[in-house]
């Protein structure tokens, strides 16, 4: 090997560990421009700014939740938040299977979710007010919380205050799905079994069930719709959105 290309080998050796180095140094000025960056927008952000955005975001998400549950086939359809047969009353279904009554299960489970999709449309004022009246001291914390944060803290906070707003709603609605029509044979046929057999009566009261399951599927709800707006960048709909949740992707 001449002495001439021993030293063009060792210039081009040269000159690409230059350009190695040189793009090291490069990309660590631009990741550590990203994350000053990423620092002064999440220092620049205010405790009453993150709050703000919070609420925001749960607004938005009981607004797509009641629009999404709040129709025909709103429960029904959607297995993470339909209506069961009510657990405490499942010997009657069982009875009522036994009998021929299988037409009659199927139509009142059709109509206890007609109920949940009817009265959730009265759910949205209700769910604005809970949010509205929501104390929240320290949304740093809740922000960072993770997935289902903000709507674990609203669940916390108001779900009493939900069911005895959201009760007579469900009331409303069970009387003009005309839920009684199909519940009032199945609960007789069994209770009439029963006092041949000598056992116990069974009458749950449907108002309650109806109404904690119908808030529970849209407490569902509501927190994939928060999720989406954690995550994806395109369901952060107005600039507190973008500022708030970006903080914490950027």
């Amino acid at each position: 090997m001449t002495k001439l290309t021993i030293f063009f080998l060792a210039s081009c050796f040269i000159f690409t560990a230059c350009d190695v180095l040189n793009k090291a140094a490069s990309d660590a000025k631009n990741n550590l421009i990203k994350d000053n960056s990423s620092n002064s927008q999440a220092s620049n952000l205010t405790n009453t700014e993150v709050i703000s955005g919070l609420k925001e975001a749960l607004n938005i998400g009981i607004e797509n939740s009641v629009a999404i549950t709040s129709v025909t086939d709103g429960f029904l359809e959607n297995n993470l938040i339909k209506l069961p047969f009510p657990p405490d009353a499942i010997k009657v279904k069982e009875k009522a299977l036994d009998t021929g009554f299988g037409a009659q299960v199927e139509k009142f489970e059709i109509t206890l979710n007609r109920a949940a999709e009817e009265a959730c449309k009265e759910a949205l004022p209700i769910f604005k007010d809970a949010i509205k009246e929501m104390t929240l001291s320290d949304g740093f914390e809740i922000l960072n919380g993770g997935n289902g944060a903000a709507t674990k803290y609203l669940k916390g906070q108001t779900t009493n205050r939900l069911i005895n707003a959201f009760t007579p709603k469900v009331k409303l609605a069970i009387s003009k799905v005309k839920l009684t029509d199909y519940w009032a044979p199945l609960i007789n046929k069994y209770n009439t079994a029963m006092m041949v057999t000598g056992g116990d009566k069974i009458n749950p009261e449907l108002d309650t069930f109806i109404t904690q399951r119908a808030i529970e599927g849209l407490f569902i709800m509501v927190e994939a719709e928060e999720n989406k707006i954690r995550i994806d960048p395109i369901a952060r709909v107005t600039d507190l959105l973008s500022k708030v949740f970006g903080s914490l992707t950027n």
